[in-house]
Parts: structure tokens; sequence; C-alpha cells
């Protein structure tokens, strides 16, 4: 694989949940040693807060998860579908807007949950091939990272374990796809599949 693997982080504003996850998988990428290989980034779904830094509230608790963070928040175009690999949605609000604007069926596919990447009951529920991430409009319920803006720090932390358990998966999915050779690859290395699970 010779260009850079794409990935961009969607939440509601950019400036709490999808600069959060930007962060934490970047590190857990330079952790793997697949940083050269992969390009990561966020955006929101409108454009409140373009250009606006993180909340401080999600500074405060990357700061200290040890991560580092430098951000700018914008909006999410549907033109970028066209240069992205994978587009990685906080929550099912955003996973339905997001497909909405997908210029077509394989842009759509690009779009997933990240929690779907996770481990545990809700993201057991779906895994696998069969599962509701492709049934009806693709969501299932209890894969939301919820929005801690209106609450407290407590929110952020919250927030912060969540993404953390879910990139795991997603990184161990975005490594298969980009360290196989082309001819090997098949829907269990597909980045765009959340991890299939033993008990599938």
């Amino acid at each position: 694989m010779t260009a850079p693997f794409r990935i961009c982080f969607v939440c509601t504003g950019n400036i709490c949940r999808s600069p959060m996850a930007e962060s934490v998988f970047r590190a857990r990428l330079a952790e793997d040693g697949l940083d050269g290989l992969v390009e990561v980034d966020s955006a929101g779904t409108g454009g409140w807060h373009e250009g606006a830094g993180a909340d401080p509230r999600t500074v405060a608790v990357l700061r200290a998860g040890g991560y580092g963070h430098v951000h700018s928040a914008r909006q999410f175009h549907a033109s970028w579908f066209d240069h992205l690999d994978l587009v990685i949605a906080l929550d099912s609000g955003h996973l339905r807007e997001l497909r909405g604007l997908a210029p077509t069926a394989a842009d759509a596919a690009k779009v997933r949950l990240l929690r779907s990447y996770g481990t545990g009951p809700a993201a057991d529920a779906g895994a696998g091939p069969g599962s509701g991430l492709t049934s009806g409009p693709g969501l299932i319920d209890g894969l939301d990272v919820p929005d801690p803006y209106y609450g407290d720090a407590a929110g952020f932390e919250e927030c912060l374990e969540m993404i953390e358990e879910a990139s795991d998966g997603l990184l161990a999915a975005v490594r298969a796809a980009i360290t196989a050779p082309a001819t090997a690859r098949d829907a269990s290395q597909d980045p765009h599949q959340p991890r299939e699970k033993e008990s599938a």
C-alpha cells in the first residue's frame, strides 16, 4: 500500500468527541509504528465552532491521559469522501447524517460507528456479518459515545474511556488492512467492518 490510509473522526461540532478520538487514535498509531502509513483528522457535522480549539474539558482529559493535542475545528464536507478510506462517526445521529451526505453507496459504506470496533455486549451485537450495521439505516443501539458538552468533567472522562477501548479494535482492523497483501485481503481484514467476534 503506497498512499496513506486516511481516517476522519466526526462528531457534532468537532470540539469534544471527535478531536478526542483523533488524539487517542494518533497515539495508538504511533505506538504501533503505523503513524507514517495512516493520516488521521476530525471534523463536525456542523460548522458552529469552525476555527475554534477543542473544548477546554476535552483538552484537560487528553492532557491527563498523556495525549498530545493540537486542534482547529472544521465542518465535514461530502467532497471529502473521495480521499477518505474511513469516516468514523461518534454516535448514530452522525452515522445517519454522514451516510446521507455520501455521494455513492461505496462512500456510505466507509462510514462506521467508532464503538462498533470495541468489545463488550453492545459491540458484540454489531460485530459480525448480518448484524445491525448492515440492516436498515445501519444503526445499533448502545454504541453511541454520548455528547459530554452539557455535562461536567466526569462525562468527558467517560467519553475518553469509551474512545480508548474502541480505538484498540479500530487499530487492529486498520493494521490488518494496510499490512495485508491486496490479494490476501478479505472481509475479516476490511476496516469498513468491525472485528469479527469469536462467537459470531
